[in-house]
């Protein structure tokens, strides 16, 4: 479980939150994360399908973020570049003769289920300006 989505997500969030009206490029996000600008491209890609930036092209294009940062709880976030579990995936192929591979996805599905829902209440009550304040 070395997904950085979430964490590389609210970096960008998190940088521009902190000049709301500031078009920030893809290659200056990438320098301060110090990762490809692809990255930051297919993050920004996501975010933007969430209605969390907006872009424009051109000379003096770039990225913002859409909303004022008190109106964006952390879950938003992590619902924009969620692609899997909090716990991870489950077993591909368990034994469907074994007591409990036969049952063991359909008992992981509650259990994932579950804990997926405790980790977006806890976040949905984080405001990105929060998290924003803790680097000034």
């Amino acid at each position: 479980m070395s997904n950085t989505r979430f964490a590389t997500a609210i970096h960008i969030m998190t940088l521009l939150a902190k000049d709301p009206q500031e078009w920030l490029t893809s290659d200056w996000l990438a320098g301060s994360i110090n990762v490809n600008p692809v990255v930051i491209r297919k993050e920004l890609g996501n975010l933007k399908k969430s209605g969390l930036v907006e872009s424009r092209q051109g000379k003096d294009g770039g990225v913002r973020i859409a909303k004022n940062p008190e109106e964006v709880n952390v879950a938003q976030i992590y619902e924009a570049i969620k692609n899997s579990e909090v716990l991870g995936k489950k077993n591909q192929n368990p034994n469907p003769l074994c007591s409990v591979g036969k049952d063991i996805n359909k008992n992981l599905n509650q259990l994932f289920t579950e804990t997926d829902d405790l980790v977006f209440q806890f976040l949905e009550g984080k405001k990105l300006s929060d998290f924003t304040y803790q680097f000034d």
